[in-house]
């Protein structure tokens, strides 16, 4: 499926992705060594439930929103929520819940490498590396830090690191790493976990079986869903960020003279600018983030363009790409309709935040539609939430959706969740836990609409269903939960 919708907007998104230039995601920081640069481009790709940031801004910990840049020093932490982290090559770092997370370093090399060390400071965090496209390119860096301990992870390494008490519980997902313990080099090969004694430094024990965690579904979905960026490589670009998010979310079509990107489930009087957030950053001033799930390039790049009968859509331009500045991607360009009167973009707060206000300021100028699970077996799309809600790449094409709500306002599907096997009923699994489970179109295998009102049922779903992530014990089926039971979609705006 993703390779299909992926080849349609290739010869597009080659302008796209052969930006000239890149303008800093950074903070004030002076860089640590000669030719080292702060422009980095990270960010918070995914949040459900309760996630926090700490912005390095003498503020502390604030609510967290999908889609905020995240610059070094920054701190994440979840409670009873999870998060995403994604990175320029789409490698990306998932937190469970009640954790937490300091990015170190993020900088870039004069070579154009990026070097980066995240230190996990409590709970579990998977990490994904994606494998090196171009031999002769430099290579990423990436040190996955905890307590005195540094891992370096190569390219096509995917990791779950787990700190419970004094030990650390070091699972690799795939590839091999190497970890120098204070016994000695430690080599982890595939599908086997380390555990490793923090405090008394003993020696380390390895397991030859990977148990599986109740979020190991939900991240190596993620983490397949990020590899869908490797077909668009072949325009030898280091970047293909957001990529997939645009081409799941929405269609391109050719419309009042040029061609333009619009979002499913948006009508003509959909606004890109109704809703959203200014977040400040020190250095470099307001940024605009916006909360649907395919909204990082597109305010980032670009020009959004309003076209009257049509709506609004999105023109990638030249490729000049912005990083936290990103006020001149929201100038909007009108076509066939200069006295049309279309929403503008929101106003840019006149000075920088007071030193004890809040740094994020929300712009609501009207309520924002929501697509949503509805029943334990139904999720609904409802018109104008322009995919805000939608899980990403599980629900198959969205366009005749897309279609059927704009016409009627609402289309529904049904839909079941699969959550990996861990050995307790599912029946108790915690609101956590059902956060990390995955929605899927139709029906589980053993799965009818005379089940429906059973809270979960026992059935194996197949291993043609969904992989179980992180290897050992498969994923069981069941109709999904209640929508009050299992918040839906990454964006940081609720009705």
């Amino acid at each position: 499926m993703k390779s299909t919708y992926i080849s349609k907007a290739m010869p597009l998104f080659a302008l796209l992705l052969l930006a000239p230039a890149l303008q800093a995601q950074a903070n004030d920081a002076a860089p640590t060594d000669p030719g080292v640069s702060k422009v980095r481009i990270v960010r918070l790709s995914q949040v459900k439930g309760a996630v926090q940031v700490d912005r390095s801004d003498g503020r502390g910990y604030e609510r967290a929103i999908a889609n905020l840049p995240i610059v070094e020093k920054n701190e994440l932490r979840t409670g009873e929520g999870i998060a995403e982290v994604e990175f320029e090559d789409n490698s990306s770092l998932r937190l469970a819940p009640n954790s937490q997370v300091e990015f170190v370093r993020l900088e870039r090399s004069a070579s154009g490498a990026t070097l980066s060390s995240v230190h996990l400071m409590e709970g579990t965090a998977y990490l994904s590396m994606v494998k090196a496209q171009n031999s002769k390119a430099a290579v990423n860096q990436f040190s996955l830090m905890f307590g005195d301990r540094t891992i370096n992870l190569d390219p096509a390494t995917h990791v779950r690191l787990t700190l419970d008490g004094p030990k650390a519980k070091l699972a690799v997902l795939d590839g091999a790493i190497r970890v120098d313990d204070v016994n000695g080099p430690l080599r982890i090969p595939k599908k086997r976990k380390a555990i490793l004694e923090m405090l008394s430094g003993g020696a380390p024990m390895i397991a030859k079986d990977v148990a599986p965690s109740p979020f190991d579904e939900w991240d190596h979905q993620a983490a397949t869903y990020h590899t869908g960026v490797a077909a668009v490589r072949g325009y030898n670009s280091p970047y293909a960020y957001g990529v997939p998010d645009l081409l799941y979310y929405g269609s391109f079509l050719d419309s009042c003279g040029g061609s333009m990107w619009r979002p499913y489930f948006a009508s003509a009087t959909w606004s890109p600018y109704a809703n959203g957030t200014w977040a400040w950053f020190r250095g470099a001033g307001y940024s605009w983030v916006s909360p649907y799930p395919w909204a990082w390039t597109p305010f980032h790049s670009g020009s959004w363009v309003y076209c009257d009968r049509v709506g609004w859509g999105w023109s990638p331009g030249d490729g000049q790409w912005y990083g936290v500045n990103n006020v001149a991607a929201l100038t909007p360009i009108e076509r066939n309709s200069p006295d049309s009167g279309s929403p503008k973009p929101p106003h840019l707060p006149a000075h920088p935040p007071l030193p004890h206000a809040p740094s994020m300021v929300a712009i609501n100028t009207k309520p924002i539609p929501v697509s949503e699970i509805s029943s334990s077996a139904k999720f609904e799309f409802r018109r104008d939430s322009a995919g805000l809600g939608v899980p990403r790449a599980t629900l198959g094409n969205l366009n005749k959706f897309s279609r059927q709500s704009i016409s009627h306002g609402v289309a529904s599907t049904a839909i079941y969740a699969t959550v990996p096997r861990t050995g307790q009923s599912l029946a108790g699994a915690s609101r956590s836990e059902l956060l990390g489970a995955s929605i899927h179109r139709g029906y589980a295998p053993s799965y009818s609409q005379s089940s429906a009102g059973n809270s979960f049922n026992s059935s194996y779903a197949g291993s043609g269903n969904m992989g179980g992530g992180g290897g050992g014990g498969g994923s069981v089926a069941a109709p999904a939960p209640a929508a009050p039971s299992m918040p839906s979609g990454g964006g940081g705006v609720r009705r």
